[in-house]
């Protein structure tokens, strides 16, 4: 979501100090595209993304090493241009999430963006045929809110400014009432994942993003 309560956000300033990722802050337009979205540039995190190069990333990323508690979860898609039908080559993904109890965990020491959004992130690029994929364990709701657990998701466009699309939430979630359903926006098509539990017992579900004019 991009405009959080303000419970929320100050929230996750206490939670390990990290801060939920869509705040709103005045971006510049692309001069090259227009956006079709006024604010699509309004992002608080979105410096993240150019945290690692695209060189020597590759189409598959783990947020979560082995041994990280909570079930597992392998989130995959294809990335499209705006259309919604060719692939998107290319394209840097930059996630971020909290922990199986609901925080945002950082290392000692860490500073910036892995101080604010803890070790449970990580970056990839598209392959030829716009496909990605994360694995990672699945996140919990903030303590004591009604947030749904979502997975923060940031894109990089080769040549244009990083902006956010919708979090990746989970259908069956108690938190995910028609009331945020509502609330979502569409940002890079639909956030909302049906899960399904392979033999392995890890959690599979996929997010197709459709790119932003």
């Amino acid at each position: 979501m991009a405009m959080k309560p303000l419970a929320a956000i100050t929230l996750t300033f206490l939670l390990s100090g990290s801060a939920c990722s869509q705040t709103p802050q005045r971006g510049a337009g692309d001069p090259a595209r227009p956006a079709s979205r006024s604010d699509l540039y309004q992002c608080e995190g979105c410096e993240a993304t150019t945290e690692r190069s695209a060189d020597g990333l590759g189409w598959r990323a783990a947020l979560a090493p082995d041994g990280e508690p909570g079930e597992r979860l392998v989130l995959s898609g294809r990335v499209l241009l705006p259309g919604g039908e060719a692939p998107a080559s290319g394209v840097v993904l930059y996630f971020h999430q909290t922990n199986a109890r609901g925080f945002y965990p950082a290392p000692a020491g860490a500073t910036g963006w892995a101080r604010r959004h803890g070790d449970l992130r990580g970056w990839l690029v598209t392959d030829a045929a716009g496909r990605y994929e994360i694995d990672t364990v699945r996140p919990a709701p903030y303590p004591g809110l009604d947030t749904p657990a979502h997975i923060h998701v940031f894109v990089k466009e080769p040549g244009r400014r990083p902006y956010y699309i919708d979090d990746v939430t989970f259908e069956g979630d108690p938190f995910l009432t028609s009331a945020y359903r509502q609330r979502e926006e569409g940002r890079g098509g639909s956030g909302i994942v049906q899960l399904t539990r392979g033999s392995d017992g890890a959690w599979r579900g996929r997010r197709d993003v459709t790119l932003e004019w």
